[in-house]
């Protein structure tokens, strides 16, 4: 995978020009195998590399992003190009006119953006095998799913396309594709970067994330897109010591895959020698949490979508008709029941953990599944992909899954860090204690 690190260096001092790494990116992502892109925008993502080169040659650098290739999912509007969201429904949708201030940030910070990548049609579900566009594959084995809702995003940067990439998570859909392609997945803090400009699934939610080959390279990413002078600062040491980590232990948090099971025991004997506490943690009331997430974003995602079923059913994927038309009839009372369950619920969940630094468990029940299977060894894929990452959706915290330590020739998996009294950067810090050299 493409180190951020090396790139930005090699781009700032000359040894590679924007128009070379940007051209070679072009050429890569035409060439993929894995159903990750959508739309490249060569012809401006060009243009803007020259500007990116005639800058530094007037000794003009806006900082660790300059020159440097970005792709986005397919749910973020992008001047001069689409937004399909992965669906029919959108065969015909014009070209964006304006685009939200993510994108905009990333421009403004020197990024190339390069043009849209693959999601689950909607972003409604968890595998990424279900688009107007047919399934992305993984790069570990094009058999398997990427996960999803930000297949693409994943998969160019655990294919070694680009380094960074950015996609929505509204219950798994940064972390579980960053899971189960091997590579970095950051779901910050809710509302911490805008959503303007971005198709939604569950605006209570909904949250901007980034994927990207290492937690130095999404710490970059982080402090580009979150601090007012948008420098970048990189992450910071890794040291940990003293850090309060709570170990999740009801059956809930388990992995279903031993494997996973194993890398979890391993990260936690990685990190309690790196100085850290390890500290058992039991949430009884995680199921009533957790039930709460189908019943708002089933609410919310029928809302947005009641109009286009009664006219455009058949443009929409079966298994996304399904799932819409299975909340048409639940009344209003049951999707503001699910909401005060998640307020009083959340705030028990910060009541029980509020001496944590942070919290580790899977970040999901399986690693990849082969495409289009939807139970493996009587385990439901959408739960295996979802049940882990969507309580901290629901509670809003920041949380970042980090590539586990599988036995080499394993397919990847992931363990998951989330914050309760570290913020973003906080977080990536205690996952690049997990990384591998």
């Amino acid at each position: 995978m493409t180190s951020l690190r090396d790139l930005s260096l090699a781009l700032r001092s000359g040894e590679l020009s924007p128009v070379e790494h940007v051209r070679d990116v072009l050429e890569r992502l035409a060439a993929d195998r894995h159903n990750a892109v959508v739309t490249l925008d060569a012809e401006r993502a060009l243009a803007t590399a020259e500007e990116r080169a005639a800058e530094l040659a007037r000794h003009e650098w806006r900082g660790p992003l300059h020159g440097v290739a970005v792709g986005v999912k397919d749910l973020f509007d992008v001047v001069g190009l689409p937004t399909r969201a992965g669906s029919a429904v959108l065969a015909d949708a014009p070209a964006a006119t304006t685009e939200g201030a993510v994108v905009a940030r990333l421009r403004e910070a020197g990024a190339v953006i390069v043009g849209k990548l693959s999601t689950h049609e909607f972003a409604y579900g968890p595998t990424g095998d279900v688009s107007a566009t047919g399934p992305a594959r993984n790069p570990h084995d094009p058999t398997r799913i990427t996960g999803g809702s930000s297949s693409g995003s994943a998969a160019v940067v655990a294919a070694g396309h680009l380094p960074l990439a950015l996609g929505t998570d509204t219950g798994a859909s940064v972390r579980t594709p960053a899971a189960l392609c091997g590579v970095v997945g950051l779901k910050p803090e809710y509302g911490t970067l805008a959503a303007d400009g971005v198709f939604p699934l569950a605006e209570t939610l909904d949250t901007v994330g980034i994927l990207a080959a290492d937690t130095h390279s999404a710490s970059v990413a982080w402090d580009v897109l979150s601090r007012p002078d948008g420098t970048g600062g990189g992450i910071q040491p890794p040291g940990i010591r003293g850090a309060h980590v709570g170990v999740l232990v009801d059956d809930y948090w388990q992995a279903a895959d031993p494997v996973l099971a194993e890398a979890v025991r391993e990260s936690l004997r990685l990190l309690e020698k790196a100085g850290a506490e390890i500290i058992e943690i039991r949430t009884p009331f995680v199921g009533e949490l957790a039930a709460s997430y189908a019943e708002i974003v089933g609410a919310e995602a029928y809302a947005t979508h009641r109009d286009w079923l009664a006219t455009r059913r058949a443009d929409y994927q079966p298994e996304t008709v399904e799932r819409l038309e299975m909340v048409a009839d639940r009344p209003a009372h049951a999707y503001v029941a699910a909401q005060r369950t998640r307020k009083r619920l959340s705030a028990e969940f910060r009541a029980a953990v509020a001496d944590m630094d942070v919290l580790v468990s899977a970040t999901t029940r399986l690693r990849a599944t082969p495409i289009g299977e939807r139970t493996v060894d009587g385990v439901s894929v959408r739960s295996a992909m979802l049940a882990l990452t969507s309580p901290f959706n629901l509670t809003k915290w920041p949380s970042v899954s980090v590539p586990a330590p599988v036995p080499p020739g394993e397919l990847p998996g992931g363990v998951q860090i989330t914050g309760v009294r570290l913020e973003e950067r906080g977080i990536l810090r205690v996952a690049g204690t997990l990384e591998r050299d």
